[in-house]
């Protein structure tokens, strides 16, 4: 009677947890993360429609719109 107890309170807990991938919404046509704070290698693009910041990695260069021309 306990182990059935103790499954169905672990079932209702996993059934609560958000899944991973909730946390790593994509932005900047897919190449920055949405979050809460930017790590330190990351600079700020944009808001996220869920009104996180989109993250972009420093090393990731915008793509624009305009061509520029040499």
């Amino acid at each position: 009677m306990t182990q059935l107890l103790l499954l169905i309170v672990a079932l209702l807990v996993l059934g609560h947890v958000p899944p991973g991938r909730s946390e790593f919404k994509r932005c900047w046509r897919g190449q920055g993360a949405c979050r809460t704070y930017c790590t330190r290698y990351e600079t700020y693009m944009h808001m996220c429609p869920d009104a996180s910041l989109c993250c972009l990695a420093y090393g990731v260069r915008p793509l624009s719109s305009k061509t520029e021309s040499a």
